[in-house]
């Protein structure tokens, strides 16, 4: 069986020469040949142009498809693993058009597995692990009332006035302040139309407590039911959403402002020329450490009183062989790409697993490419 990686971007290249190293049959390909080789050129030389109709001339069944590539490629080469009885893994949120393809993945008897990078990821990975130990505690009650917590964030190790550093073009992270999210707070849905008008504050229970800002992204709401919710538990609160160091929202308060008066082909423009001035001005520079921090938690309460409350916390930065960022990404998408290789997964459209035994082998494995991940019980 082939795993045929598409994309050698700087995300990719930890989990994709880990599977080398373990002397997985993997074709590499990527756009420019030149950087594929410099990423692993070292271990392989069965890199290719990436060009769809080549994969398809080589493509077999059992074969695993890996995309990489910017996410409006991922339902086209799903597409072309079905058609070929190939498997298809990557690290994006799973869109409508792939969620539709579930049936024709069952059908032809392959996994499509997506959502096993970092945020989507392991995040759901510890989410899925909260809740099977609420569910299996004697302090588990539909009477409880629950809060849930998920937030993710890259961010400079070394702070700057910016309160953020770029590893790749700003322009992804601006178009997202320009979405609107949704959440549950006090019982009832939370719409925000812009992060920046639901900025809290949150105290990662880290060695050394640190506090950061937060606020929802996208949609947490759907995320419930992935994370095997009961309908009928009391859901107080419930958020997934995005972390930043103490001090951005303020760094950042001309760019909202900016943003909010931005539309149309004009805004676009006036966007780019935002992150261009960004790269020039907030990169990282060579060598310098980024951090990755997540922490995800849940707790039960009642009558006033915790009677459940842990968090997974994770603490990582970047070291001589890798970003954190490039770790925690790629390292997951190899699991899963192992997982479907194994038959651990079945057949049709995924997200990371839920099956206890996969969620337990794979954040053991997590915590052996992040400098500090724990649960941390602070139930009173």
């Amino acid at each position: 069986m082939t795993i045929h990686w598409c994309g050698t971007g700087l995300s990719a290249i930890p989990g994709l020469r880990r599977l080398i190293e373990q002397k997985h049959d993997v074709h590499v390909w990527n756009r420019t040949i030149d950087k594929a080789q410099a990423a692993v050129g070292d271990l392989t030389q069965n890199i290719s142009a990436f060009d769809k109709a080549a994969l398809d001339r080589v493509l077999q069944a059992g074969d695993v498809v890996v995309s990489m590539l910017p996410g409006d490629q991922h339902v086209g080469l799903a597409e072309l693993a079905i058609s070929k009885g190939a498997h298809f893994v990557s690290s994006s949120y799973i869109a409508p058009e792939m969620r539709a393809l579930d049936q024709a993945a069952r059908d032809a008897g392959v996994a499509l597995v997506n959502e096993v990078g970092l945020d989507p990821g392991i995040d759901h990975l510890m989410a899925h692990d909260l809740v099977e130990r609420y569910r299996a505690s004697d302090a588990c009650d539909a009477q409880n009332e629950l809060t849930f917590i998920s937030y993710c964030g890259g961010i400079p190790k070394i702070p700057n006035p910016f309160r953020y550093k770029f590893s790749w073009s700003p322009l992804g992270v601006l178009r997202a302040l320009k979405s609107p999210s949704k959440s549950i707070r006090n019982f009832e849905t939370l719409d925000v139309a812009r992060p920046w008008d639901a900025i809290s504050t949150y105290d990662a229970p880290l060695p050394s407590p640190e506090s950061f800002e937060v606020y929802p992204n996208r949609d947490s709401i759907p995320f419930m039911a992935q994370y095997h919710f009961d309908p009928n538990w009391r859901v107080k609160e419930f958020v997934r959403g995005t972390l930043r160091l103490n001090g951005w929202a303020q760094a950042w308060d001309g760019v909202f402002r900016e943003i909010e008066t931005l539309s149309g082909p004009t805004g676009e423009a006036r966007l780019k020329e935002m992150s261009d001035q960004f790269w020039a001005e907030n990169a990282y520079d060579a060598g310098e450490p980024d951090r990755v921090v997540l922490c995800v938690g849940l707790k039960a309460e009642r009558d006033g009183q915790t009677v459940w409350d842990k968090t997974w916390v994770m603490d990582a930065w970047g070291d001589d062989t890798s970003t954190a960022m490039a770790r925690l990404v790629s390292l997951p998408v190899s699991y899963a790409i192992q997982g479907v290789l194994a038959g651990d997964i079945p057949a049709g459209v995924h997200a990371a697993p839920s099956d206890p035994k996969l969620v337990a082998a794979w954040l053991d494995q997590i915590k052996t490419i992040a400098q500090h991940m724990e649960m941390v019980d602070q139930t009173s």
